[in-house]
């Protein structure tokens, strides 16, 4: 009976372990495309198309090696999407058109999901009407850049 008690506690405490190193993967790979998401936001900001579309390729490949159980199938196929556009367009303007969507779909995944332990800032721009994420509560406006940098205010947290 001893023997027995010793198996269920081995298999229990072999199980967790493997469960928390499992969500450790989950967290990295989320993070992983929170960061990717900030980095094209990030590039937009400044105004360069070319690293914007470079992040986006990268984003892309995050977000095509998360696991369906942990963002859905329909959730994962918008984000590639909307970065495979933003990737190939060349032109500024189109890639911050895109960037609303591919902002809208991120915004319903941080719902969904909790991306990072750090706050997450939904900001809104109402020139453009349209939202973004961000880790700080400092607008730094995506949509018009440098031309109206500070264009926008806080919509949510997550």
């Amino acid at each position: 009976m001893k023997r027995i008690f010793s198996i269920i506690a081995v298999l229990t405490i072999v199980s967790s372990h493997a469960g928390i190193a499992q969500n450790s993967i989950n967290d990295n790979q989320l993070s992983k495309l929170l960061s990717g998401y900030y980095s094209i936001k990030d590039a937009l900001v400044s105004g360069n198309a070319s690293t914007s579309a470079t992040n986006a390729a990268a984003f892309a490949k995050i977000a095509n090696s998360i696991d369906y159980k942990i963002i859905s199938e329909g959730n994962i196929t918008a984000l590639v999407q909307d970065a495979a556009a933003i990737a190939t367009a060349k032109d500024l303007k189109k890639q911050r058109e895109v960037f609303a969507n591919l902002s809208n779909n991120m915004a319903a995944v941080a719902k969904a999901v909790k991306l990072s332990v750090q706050p997450i800032y939904q900001q809104y721009c109402p020139m453009k009407k349209a939202s973004w994420l961000s880790s700080e509560k400092t607008i730094r406006n995506p949509y018009f850049g440098s031309a109206m940098l500070s264009c926008g205010e806080l919509a949510n947290t997550y």
